[in-house]
């Protein structure tokens, strides 16, 4: 199960997101974060999760899609790839 998270704030190191993520989906155990490339104007990342169920990684998706955090509005998108 992956998450797309875009619209990072320039900076914020993979701890940080697996911190928002743990408080919105305990459940969801963080296997990996990569980095997409861009022109650093929008970072994102692709977060794997192992654990919790496609039902849980949905409701985090719908939580995250649109929430203001650290002065940028993320955009999300989940895949099962």
């Amino acid at each position: 199960m992956h998450l797309w998270i875009g619209n990072i704030a320039p900076g914020t190191n993979d701890e940080e997101i697996k911190e928002l993520v743990k408080k919105y989906a305990p459940g969801l155990e963080c296997r990996s974060i990569q980095r997409v490339e861009g022109d650093s104007s929008r970072p994102a990342a692709i977060m794997e999760f192992s654990g919790g169920g496609t039902i849980e990684l949905e409701k985090l998706h719908l939580r995250l899609n649109g929430m203001y955090w650290k002065g940028r509005a993320l955009v999300c998108s989940t895949t099962m790839f």
